[in-house]
């Protein structure tokens, strides 16, 4: 089996997100797929199966800790690996890769609307020094506007606390602090055993209709850039469709082999 190590929503090697890709010839076993996910250690593993003749490739993604539901740094790196233009088959349905010019590929994700919620105490423990100006509930995050970008970026979250939250991830966000960035945003999922995500395609589907709204920008073809202020950093770029949300982004192949377990 082949398999890679990839820095996602980035141009240069040891930035952006690192995702480990196998190449399956056909599917594998879940418990083995999850030890592969925690022996490789990245906050996402993606296997597919590239056997086979249906259009649609599967796919699935394991944290350290879990199998998750989406993920997108690591299907941009799937993606990557495969060439670009890719179909696969997922737990969130069919999602499809576009490949672009000098290295760009757009993923077709769903968008994730938040809906407005009081803040949990132990959201308010787990994000000292932000100032908690609205909180909105996704999927499988809770999103928190902060007053600053400058806020975000100085955070130093209090992990204990936000495991506690009734949610897998927490995201933080706040207007962006420099030309060509609508928005910055850092995402901690300590829950699924990830600390600190350096850059979350999935949390994107989640702020792109939610700044959308704030920034009336709202439609069809709406388009979006956000920082994510990890310290590793990657910017992600959207264009708003509907119930859809398109994701671009560059990726970059930093490790190649054959995993012989």
């Amino acid at each position: 089996m082949r398999a890679y190590v990839v820095d996602s929503f980035t141009d240069r090697a040891f930035s952006g997100n690192p995702a480990g890709v196998v190449l399956l010839d056909a599917p594998a076993d879940a418990a083995w797929m999850q030890s592969v996910a925690a022996e490789l250690k990245h906050s996402e593993t993606a296997f597919v199966v590239v056997g086979g003749d249906a259009p649609a490739k599967p796919l699935r993604w394991f944290t350290p800790d879990t199998e998750v539901p989406l993920c997108g740094h690591a299907t941009l790196a799937t993606a990557h690996v495969l060439g670009g233009d890719q179909l696969f088959d997922t737990a969130s349905g069919e999602l499809r890769c576009t490949a672009g010019e000098d290295g760009w590929i757009e993923m077709d994700f769903p968008a994730d609307v938040a809906e407005p919620v009081e803040p949990p105490e132990e959201l308010t423990a787990g994000l000292p020094g932000i100032t908690i100006e609205e909180v909105a509930e996704g999927a499988t995050k809770l999103l928190v506007r902060a007053a600053s970008a400058a806020e975000v970026r100085a955070l130093h979250p209090d992990f204990d606390a936000l495991v506690q939250v009734p949610k897998p991830g927490v995201v933080v966000t706040a207007p962006g602090d420099h030309d060509g960035v609508d928005f910055v945003s850092r995402v901690f999922a300590p829950r699924v055993g990830i600390p600190e995500d350096p850059v979350t395609g999935s949390a994107h589907c989640t702020l792109a209709a939610w700044w959308s709204v704030r920034l009336d920008r709202t439609g069809h073809g709406a388009e979006f850039v956000g920082e994510q202020a990890s310290a590793r950093g990657g910017t992600v770029r959207m264009s708003l469709r509907g119930d859809r949300v398109g994701l671009r982004g560059r990726a970059v192949t930093v490790l190649e082999g054959e995993l012989l377990a």
